[in-house]
Order: C-alpha cells, then sequence, then structure tokens
C-alpha cells in the first residue's frame, strides 16, 4: 500500500521526468538600446546596468523538486515584496524587505536565494537599515523592534546584537571597519550613536533642531572609507557631513522642487570620486552632487520603466560604482554604474 507520503513523493518524481525531458524553445531576444544620462550629445556618465526582483532575473533557478512542487501545489514566489535597503557583497546581494519581513541573500555565484529571518523563524517586521561588516557579515536595523541584529556568512538567522544604549527608532546603520565601531541613527531620539566593538555605547552626536549638527528626524547614514559621514536629515530636508569624532563638517538641500532640492531624502551614498548620490522619494529620482553640495546631476522619474522610480529608498555603492538602489514600490532594486571621470 502506497501511503500518502509516498503518493506525493510518487507524484513529484514523475513530473521530475516530464520536467527533465522538457527544454525551452530558442526564443529571438531583441536587443535594448543602452540607457544612458545625461543623454546625447552630453558624455554619458550613468548607465543602467539591471533591475531584478526575483531569483531568476539574477540568474538563480529554482531546484529540481521545487519546480516540481510548483506545479503541483501552486508556485510559491519568492521575490522582493518592499525592499528598503541592499548591499552587495560581491556576488552576494541582501535586501532589506518589510514587505517579506526578512532579509533577502541572493548568492550568484552558488545560484542560492534565502529570506533570513531572526531567531526560530520569527518575522523582522520593518528592516530598514543594512551595513557591511569587516569579515562578511551584515548589520541589519530593525525600526520596529528597536534592535539591531547580525547576518553571519551562510548563517540562517539574524541575531540581534547586545548594545549598551536602548534606541527608540533605528533605521541607517555604517560600519567603520578600522575601528571596528558602528553607527546607527536613532530617527526619534535625533541623534546617531557609535558603539565599540563590545557593543558599548562610546559617543553620541545630534540633537533636535536645526542648527549645524542638529537634526529633525534623521534617517539614513553613509560612510566613506576616508571616514565622513553622510545623514539624510529628513524633516530638515537636507543632509548634512561630519568626521569621524561627529563633529559637523557641511550641508546641503532644501525643501522646493527645483533640482538639488532634498523634499523627501532617503538614501546616500558615494562613489569612489567623491560624487553624494541621494534617492529622493517624492521626485522619484536619483540626484547626484560633488563632495561640496554641488548639484551635479539628476535622473529617473515616477514610473515603471527601466530608469523609473517609485518611491525609491534604500542606496548602495560598491568597490566597483555600482549603485544599487530600492525601488520600493516598483518591488525591485535597480542597478546602475558610474562611467564617467573625476567632476
Amino acid at each position: 500500500m502506497i501511503t500518502a507520503t509516498g503518493a506525493r513523493t510518487l507524484a513529484i518524481l514523475t513530473l521530475g521526468l516530464t520536467l527533465w525531458g522538457c527544454t525551452a524553445p530558442a526564443q529571438n531576444v531583441e536587443k535594448i538600446a543602452p540607457l544612458v544620462w545625461p543623454a546625447a550629445p552630453d558624455a554619458p556618465r550613468i548607465v543602467f546596468v539591471q533591475a531584478f526582483s526575483r531569483p531568476e532575473d539574477l540568474g538563480i533557478s529554482r531546484g529540481f523538486l521545487q519546480r516540481a512542487a510548483d506545479l503541483l501545489f501552486g508556485r510559491d514566489e519568492l521575490g522582493l515584496v518592499r525592499p528598503m535597503a541592499v548591499v552587495a557583497l560581491g556576488d552576494i546581494l541582501y535586501v532589506a524587505d518589510p514587505g517579506a519581513k526578512g532579509v533577502h541573500r541572493f548568492d550568484q555565484k552558488e545560484g542560492r536565494h534565502e529570506l533570513i529571518y531572526a531567531a526560530g523563524g520569527a518575522p523582522l517586521p520593518s528592516p530598514v537599515g543594512l551595513a557591511l561588516g569587516a569579515a562578511g557579515e551584515v548589520y541589519v536595523s530593525d525600526s520596529a523592534l528597536a534592535t539591531v541584529f547580525i547576518i553571519r556568512p551562510g548563517a540562517k538567522e539574524a541575531v540581534p546584537l547586545a548594545l549598551g544604549a536602548k534606541l527608540g527608532q533605528p533605521t541607517g546603520i555604517a560600519f567603520d571597519p578600522i575601528g571596528a565601531r558602528l553607527f546607527v541613527v536613532d530617527t526619534s531620539a535625533h541623534c546617531v550613536n557609535v558603539f565599540s566593538r563590545d557593543g558599548s555605547l562610546e559617543s553620541s552626536f545630534g540633537q533636535r533642531g536645526t542648527a549645524d549638527g542638529e537634526f529633525n528626524y534623521p534617517t539614513l547614514v553613509w560612510r566613506t572609507p576616508e571616514g565622513r559621514l553622510y545623514v539624510t536629515d529628513s524633516l530638515n530636508f537636507r543632509v548634512q557631513s561630519f568626521d569621524e569624532q561627529g563633529r559637523f563638517l557641511t550641508k546641503f538641500g532644501g525643501l522646493g522642487d527645483g533640482a538639488g532640492d532634498l523634499p523627501r531624502q532617503k538614501g546616500v551614498a558615494t562613489d569612489h570620486y567623491g560624487h553624494v548620490y541621494i534617492v529622493d522619494s517624492l521626485f522619484h529620482a536619483l540626484q547626484v552632487f560633488d563632495e561640496h553640495g554641488t548639484f551635479l546631476l539628476s535622473l529617473g522619474g515616477i514610473g515603471h520603466e527601466r530608469g523609473e522610480f517609485w518611491l525609491p529608498t534604500g542606496l548602495f555603492i560598491g568597490a566597483d560604482d555600482r549603485i544599487y538602489i530600492a525601488d520600493s514600490y516598483n518591488q525591485r532594486v535597480q542597478v546602475l554604474r558610474y562611467i564617467g571621470g573625476p567632476t
């Protein structure tokens, strides 16, 4: 007598034999013109590379048993729901996704995709910030749980960090690989906390206000290799920069609807030339400035095509100047690349 489990296994194997013999027909791939900014006749500075929403978009295929189970029980979609932050470590991409209540790990080299939760499969209700550590680990801030987690290389769970200060609403996060310090923006406290290697609170800078070095609901943060910090000062409609000790350096932006204004600034990052990139969700665009805050270029606009955005949020730039943008309500990450020289 065949048990229910045995019957299910037999059905999957039977479908598998069918799948094994099926090959997709060859298709003609239409050539798409490169998308660059600015448009001709100006020299291009940024080029569109790709966009991805699902593992298959990155060449990560579903396994044999998974494909068979899809046919039997319906396809279980594993794509992005509401991506908020992204980081890249070689061929491994991490995407924080409050819509999926976890962090996606796309391993393109190993051809594997995983959705990482907290211990015991507990959801991460609001993972909004990601930062790369020094040894391949990834730090995750969850604003709803008021907790910072760590995902170690190959780990299946995000483990909470024991930090020496209570956090109200952790959002932006950055890591200093030289001093092994962790910078955590606390939006509700209007400050940036600096934690040492052992998790103790080393220092804190900022308070609520409009003066230089003060914040009004700061959100995200980026640390350059040289140690400069850029903080998006949300309701002051500006970005401020600080040195490694938290001393104010510069500010730029403002409330308005013109080029260089920052009415809803979100992610901030820099390339190796020092250009400052800022995502603005009200403009549905990416704006580029020089290190002094001079406006250089804007690209995007609301839409669903490549190079268009719908409430973009997080931003990451890799050592190869690839620009990763969490295109939140388009349920995807768009990848661009800076191809110009110094400004």
